[in-house]
């Protein structure tokens, strides 16, 4: 390796940029790109543009643009060929099984699929042409594939850069990073998964009780006291019951927020991302400057988690107020005025989780435990709640502003030394998962009863009345 390395230098850095554009722009502007290493590439031009033989801003102009060109003949080509390349023989060595992974991928997240794709080794060759063949617009396939190139091209690149003399050390590390990336996507969807379960069972306690009254010990039961459990319902009434429920109910929130830090918390761990914490915290180190530092905790104190979730409790009162009818489940509590019980909840959690989920000692500092994490979650709480029924102009507005301070807090963490880039990571991930089941849970209920939850249920009138 030492010896590539060191032969790559001594040639003219156009002839590596053509190179390497060439190789990136065909993993997948041509089906034999799922052979080609286009991650090792780009950690490679990372290296050297560390070691001074590229410069690191038009090294990464030329990756993204040449990925971006080979996603699109790959985009073109499954508009014009796709049915028939996946029919033909060279379709059957790809094999059956990626090609229906690559399309499960697309179908259930649609641009955002594209986007996911980009950093999973045989879905960024299959993925576009897919897309094509799909016949998804071009203009939506478009933004949505630059993100994903950006994101992808620029943390490959950039992790080369960090790594400098460990070059070796993450290209090693690379195979375990995008198992740890098809892992997150697992995750992810089943976030997605109980958000939709959520959302038909908005009352999940309910729900999990009338299942349970189907097994065999619980109608034993049921049969030989039922009448004593009549009677302590009858003496129960219908508030304590929805109390007894909502409480229940936070109950499995505890237990589900437990479930989603772990596997993130497991992801990122086994990612490699751990080897990059020492360079990040060096390079932040070298750039802090005393003004800076004292400005950047003013925003790290001003942008606690336990001051956003009183913000987000007054805006969920607010909108409550000005749409006061609701139903009596979980769902309905904590998508409208209990919109900060979920924050609280999430805090909770990440105390409890350990270093995983903060930051290096696990709580990061005397501010607010976990604040990555409950400052992710309570401003994509915020976007979501301002931009549920807003115009798409406020909405966009909303969750940029929301990823700016995300952005903002993590970057001023990392700047003061609070947290680590892995545990930062873990943390935003868990934030946004946790926001996301809630968003999903929200919209399969709204589609399920043809309208706002929040709205009272019309009320059906007899044919013959």
């Amino acid at each position: 390796m030492h010896d590539l390395l060191t032969s790559l230098q001594g040639l003219p850095p156009l002839l590596i940029y053509v190179i390497a554009a060439i190789v990136v722009a065909g993993e997948t502007a041509v089906i034999f790109g799922l052979l080609v290493p286009g991650e090792a590439t780009l950690l490679l031009i990372g290296f050297l543009a560390y070691a001074g033989t590229l410069r690191l801003v038009p090294a990464l102009l030329v990756m993204i643009l040449a990925a971006v060109i080979g996603d699109t003949l790959a985009y073109r080509a499954g508009q014009r060929h796709g049915p028939r390349l996946r029919a033909g023989r060279l379709g059957a060595r790809v094999g059956h099984e990626r090609w229906s992974r690559a399309d499960a991928m697309l179908g259930r997240l649609g641009g955002r699929g594209v986007l996911t794709a980009r950093w999973v080794a045989f879905a960024r060759t299959l993925v576009p042409r897919l897309a094509g063949a799909a016949r998804m617009p071009y203009r939506r396939f478009a933004p949505w594939n630059l993100a994903g190139v950006v994101t992808w091209v620029g943390g490959s690149v950039l992790a080369g850069n960090l790594a400098g003399e460990s070059y070796e050390t993450v290209s090693r590390l690379l195979g375990r990073a995008t198992g740890a990336v098809l892992v997150l996507v697992a995750a992810l969807v089943a976030v997605v998964l109980a958000g939709r379960w959520l959302g038909r069972n908005p009352d999940p306690v309910r729900a999990l009780a009338s299942r349970a009254a189907g097994l065999r010990p619980v109608r034993w039961l049921s049969g030989r006291y039922g009448v004593l459990f009549f009677l302590l319902a009858m003496h129960v009434g219908p508030a304590w019951t929805l109390l007894i429920n909502l409480v229940a109910g936070l109950l499995l929130l505890f237990v589900a927020g437990f479930a989603i830090a772990w596997v993130l918390g497991a992801v990122v761990r086994h990612s490699g991302l751990a080897v990059l914490d020492g360079a990040i915290a060096d390079w932040f180190a070298d750039r802090r400057t005393p003004g800076a530092v004292d400005v950047t905790l003013a925003v790290v104190s001003a942008l606690r988690g336990s001051s956003l979730i009183v913000l987000v409790a007054v805006v969920a009162a607010v909108l409550a107020w000005r749409n006061r009818p609701w139903r009596a489940d979980l769902l309905s509590v904590v998508g409208t005025v209990g919109a900060f019980v979920p924050l609280v909840v999430l805090a909770v959690v990440v105390d409890l989780a350990g270093p995983a989920a903060g930051g290096p000692d696990g709580r990061g500092s005397a501010l607010f435990p976990a604040q990555n994490a409950v400052v992710a979650a309570s401003l994509c709480t915020l976007a979501w709640l301002s931009s549920r029924r807003a115009r798409w102009p406020v909405a966009v507005a909303a969750w940029t502003a929301a990823a700016a301070g995300v952005v903002g807090i993590v970057g001023a963490r990392l700047y003061l030394g609070l947290s680590t880039a892995s545990g930062s990571a873990t943390a935003v991930l868990l934030g946004v998962a946790w926001t996301a089941l809630f968003m999903v849970a929200w919209a399969t209920r709204d589609k399920a009863v043809g309208g706002d939850p929040a709205e009272p249920a019309p009320v059906a009138l007899r044919a013959d009345a």
